[in-house]
């Protein structure tokens, strides 16, 4: 308790700091919600945050200015992208949450298997990529260096080091144990067990993996930054129904992330074909897009379940409030699942939905604390098709669990939490670490 208050002291003192803020992200920065949100909240309270991200060429600029006053360098995926640029692509445009989302259906399915000769150049591009994430962060001259995720720790941590920058790590999910990341498994340990213990601040997603970095690395326990969405409010509208042509009254049940593995996604789509009487409607892309579809034609069931592309994060709200129950059927395949609360889980509370949702740990103790909806066992079809089937038919049942949605969003906000980010800044440019709670 004493850090926190010399933390906060330092503050009144001083009257805040301004710090240079590098982050790093493996991807192109379009659709991360969770890191605009983060930068945001930096930029807010007065740091210059630049986020450092992947270019694709005709899809991303390399340098851009969001109106918040981030600024976005991005690193070409390939010493090669000037061969590949596709001029008819359209660039993004520098507006956050409104940049072009949407994946055509041609690249899902599964990853071609690559030849030892792809797989030679394909590493050697990533090298590339790391070596010019590295240069741009050691230049900027960073106070602090923010890596999203394992696969940029050791590149941010090596340009702190060449920087004289302190280096905060935001573990968005447990990677040792993580849908498709087994081949990776001990290499993912090993940069974590060696690099987090020397990092000045760690950040996660849920409590139970704060409790598991903790245990794991032997670490104090990262402070917890669940992945709400901003405070909106739950305005109903007609947008799916609209854009999609429906027809009847049947209330819409909503899928809305990636589409990928491991989510129940499968099940969700056979189960459709029990629980008649309502429109369910997949929302985002993934590598289960023609698996799904294969799913709904088989079944015949292409009157009743749609699928709409990944949509820009600027709209999203309006999709999922034009649904009437949000689904999270992930399944406990591995430990990041187990210890997930998800993206969607607070998007539906936002849009004041009631939801289905698998009964886990994290997930368990915001529905039930809120009285959101039901919950079934992970991986239980006949218990998930109940389940809608319940919310479908009992209206009364649905509007109860609506109202406590629009109540919980009250709570279950980013602006919420955003001020144990501010705190965990300040107490690292003073060098002292925040310290958690037992009671955590």
């Amino acid at each position: 308790m004493s850090r926190v208050i010399f933390c906060f002291s330092v503050r009144m003192y001083f009257g805040g700091y301004v710090a240079n803020v590098a982050m790093v992200v493996w991807n192109e920065f379009r659709n991360d919600a969770r890191v605009l949100k983060e930068a945001q909240t930096l930029a807010a309270a007065g740091h210059h945050v630049t986020v450092h991200a992947l270019h694709t060429p005709g899809v991303t600029h390399e340098y851009e200015r969001l109106e918040s006053g981030i600024e976005v360098s991005r690193v070409a995926r390939s010493p090669f992208w000037k061969w590949r640029k596709r001029p008819s692509a359209a660039p993004t445009d520098a507006k956050e949450g409104q940049r072009p989302q949407r994946t055509p259906l041609s690249q899902s399915g599964p990853l071609p298997k690559l030849s030892p000769v792809r797989q030679i150049m394909r590493i050697a591009a990533r090298l590339w990529t790391h070596a010019g994430l590295f240069s741009r962060m050691a230049r900027l001259r960073a106070d602090i260096i923010h890596a999203h995720d394992v696969n940029t720790l050791p590149t941010a941590w090596l340009a702190a080091r060449c920087s004289g920058a302190k280096l905060i790590y935001d573990a968005h999910e447990i990677s040792t144990s993580r849908e498709g990341y087994a081949s990776f498994r001990r290499l993912v340990a090993l940069v974590e067990q060696i690099l987090m213990p020397r990092v000045s601040g760690t950040i996660t997603t849920t409590q139970a993996r704060a409790k598991f970095f903790a245990r794991a690395y032997g670490i104090p326990r990262p402070i917890v930054l669940q992945n709400r969405p901003r405070m909106q409010t739950a305005t109903r509208s007609s947008r799916i129904r609209d854009e999609l042509g429906l027809d009847k009254a049947w209330p819409i049940i909503v899928y809305q992330g990636g589409v990928q593995q491991g989510r129940g996604l499968e099940r969700l789509a056979t189960i459709a074909a029990e629980v008649p009487n309502a429109y369910f409607v997949f929302i985002g892309g993934g590598r289960l897009n023609q698996t799904l579809h294969a799913i709904v034609e088989t079944l015949a069931l292409q009157e009743r379940v749609h699928f709409i592309p990944t949509v820009p994060l600027a709209e999203l709200p309006t999709y999922t409030a034009s649904a009437d129950i949000g689904v999270q059927p992930i399944e406990n395949t591995c430990l990041n699942h187990y210890t997930t609360d998800s993206n969607k889980l607070f998007e539906y509370v936002q849009a004041g939905l009631p939801v289905v949702a698998s009964d886990l740990p994290e997930i368990r103790q915001v529905v039930s604390r809120h009285d959101l909806g039901l919950l079934v066992p992970p991986g239980d079809s006949a218990a998930l098709a109940s389940a809608l089937r319940t919310l479908v038919e009992d209206v009364g049942k649905r509007k109860h669990h609506a109202t406590q949605a629009c109540k919980a969003a009250q709570v279950l906000h980013w602006e919420g939490q955003e001020h144990e980010l501010v705190q965990l800044y300040e107490c690292v440019q003073a060098n002292m670490l925040p310290m958690r709670s037992s009671a955590e």
